[in-house]
């Protein structure tokens, strides 16, 4: 119980996932559009922008791990769902142009829309786990179907981490009663795509299961309102028009 208090909080998890995601986006909205217009671009910035890029990598597990921890303990799950999908739709026009200098941009969605998809597909295995009374094998092919259907909807919208994000929302939640074992799974699970995601698991085995600062909604406006920011830096420097992507 005492190492429980001395970890880290729900919060604290958001503030690390902040950060590295912060430290991404600039690499990826801003260092790109040089590598891109650049004739004779430094070495060193192609180096600068991948260690960027990989520090960013550090933010989508946790947000995936928070997801889960979200869903197990919240009172109203459709609430939750519905707030995912508002911050969805606020946030595609600063992603867009953050990113592809297009107000809409239907190529590309927000990872808000992964967090979505990967939540009904959870909320959807919830439910299949509650009915104990249905045969084995029936439960087994829904899980099945639940799970391949949620992967393919995200590849279809495509969006941010695509069905990979969808696939790590739901190894993190039935692993979710064994924090050992979701830690475990989870980084084989980011191992053979996204090798410097792993260390997020770092932080997320010191959770401490407190939900912390009491200020969710900042880490929700965070997303679009930084994007924007991102844009209009773009705009300032005259590198705007050119698309990060």
């Amino acid at each position: 119980m005492e190492q429980q208090k001395r970890g880290i909080s729900g919060s604290s998890l958001k503030l690390i996932a902040v950060v590295t995601m912060l430290i991404d986006h600039i690499a990826a909205a801003i260092l790109a559009r040089y590598l891109i217009i650049g004739d004779s671009v430094p070495t060193a910035l192609y180096t600068i922008y991948f260690v960027m890029r990989c520090i960013g990598r550090i933010a989508f597990p946790i947000y995936c791990f928070l997801l889960v921890e979200g869903f197990t303990h919240t009172r109203d799950r459709k609430k939750y769902a519905l707030r995912l999908f508002a911050f969805a739709l606020i946030s595609e026009i600063p992603f867009d142009l953050a990113f592809n200098s297009k107000v809409l941009e239907f190529g590309y969605q927000n990872v808000f829309f992964t967090l979505f998809l990967g939540l009904l597909t959870i909320m959807l295995l919830s439910e299949v786990e509650k009915r104990r009374e249905w045969n084995v094998v029936l439960r087994t092919v829904l899980f099945v179907v639940i799970i391949v259907g949620g992967m393919l909807v995200a590849y279809g919208l495509r969006t941010d981490y695509s069905y990979y994000g969808v696939m790590c929302i739901v190894i993190l939640y039935l692993f979710r009663n064994r924090r050992i074992y979701q830690i475990v799974a989870g980084c084989l699970s980011f191992f053979w795509w996204e090798l410097p995601a792993i260390i997020s698991f770092v932080p997320i085995y010191f959770y401490n299961g407190k939900r912390g600062w009491n200020i969710k909604y900042f880490f929700y406006l965070f997303y679009p309102v930084h994007l924007m920011i991102l844009y209009l830096i773009c705009v300032l420097l005259g590198i705007s028009a050119t698309s990060a992507i």
